[in-house]
């Protein structure tokens, strides 16, 4: 029985390894050729998209492509001037970014979705759900970000928003050496089976203008807060134990209604990659509690 259970087990892992991830292109209405990859199928269950951080590629999504493409369509997006995607020197904003995921879920032919959004991403989420309300969407989860409050960022949160202003002169001056400290500052743990200078190349794809211009508008551009009250969908809220804004996404999580917090410890900010297994099962709850959403 062990034997027969073992290989069982074993088959499963190699059909997850294995399961095709494609890529895919769409010019969207300003002419921006926006990259994503692409694993599963349309089914019952709601899709999964899932939205990367500042400057980096969506095939950081990987393990969570091949984990939950199994029952369900998964897509991991290139946000605009990254990875493969088209530079552009226009729209390097969440809320442009959302309309391209807007525009994205059309073209699919997606009307019904978990959205995840990683650090920049987060912003991202809560652009869409401004823009586009909550009417497709059947989870949100949050990944160690809190929603930006625009310019109030630097009363609210003064050393972490001097942190980000002194940095930007540093990336502009020196972007091969700040785009590789910063990749390699996205985990706790080393990690052999994960390609670190192709993401490191794929970081410094974006430029250093277009780099600075979306650190901005990211984090000081919009005070998105009061998407979180338009929140009524399951909402998952996963931080790193490390994260220097712990306690604000604590805050962020008590302000959605129903909204479970999970706090990782052991992981950097690419939590998801430092702790699979942990990020995976949070998700897989999440994604099991969408399913009622209508």
């Amino acid at each position: 029985m062990l034997l027969v259970s073992s290989a069982v087990a074993a088959a499963l892992t190699a059909q997850t390894v294995d399961r095709a991830i494609n890529d895919g292109r769409l010019t969207v209405s300003d002419g921006t050729q926006i990259h994503y990859l692409e694993s599963g199928q349309a089914s019952a269950a709601p899709a999964l998209v899932l939205i990367p951080g500042w400057t980096l590629p969506a095939w950081l999504w990987r393990q969570q492509i091949s984990r939950f493409s199994q029952d369900r369509l998964v897509l991991a997006v290139d946000s605009r001037s990254q990875g493969e995607s088209s530079q552009t020197v226009s729209g390097n904003t969440p809320e442009r970014r959302a309309t391209d995921l807007n525009e994205l879920m059309k073209d699919r032919r997606i009307d019904r979705f978990v959205i995840v959004g990683w650090s920049q991403g987060v912003q991202d989420v809560a652009a869409y759900i401004r823009q586009f309300g909550t009417d497709s969407l059947a989870g949100v989860v949050l990944v160690d970000s809190p929603v930006a409050a625009g310019p109030a960022e630097l009363e609210l949160h003064p050393e972490f928003g001097k942190a980000v202003l002194s940095g930007l002169s540093v990336y502009v001056r020196h972007p091969a050496e700040y785009s590789e400290g910063m990749v390699r500052s996205l985990f706790s743990r080393p990690h052999p089976e994960l390609d670190l200078d192709r993401l490191v190349r794929d970081a410094r794809g974006t430029p250093p203008q277009t780099g600075v211009t979306m650190l901005l508008m990211d984090i000081f551009g919009a005070d998105r807060r009061d998407a979180l009250q338009r929140i009524n969908r399951p909402t998952l809220v996963v931080a790193a134990s490390s994260s220097p804004l712990l306690q604000a996404q604590k805050d962020m999580a008590a302000t959605i209604a129903g909204s479970r917090l999970v706090v990782l410890e052991g992981a950097g900010h690419a939590l998801f990659i430092d702790q699979p297994e942990q990020f995976n099962e949070a998700l897989a709850q999440l994604l099991a509690t969408a399913v009622a959403v209508h």
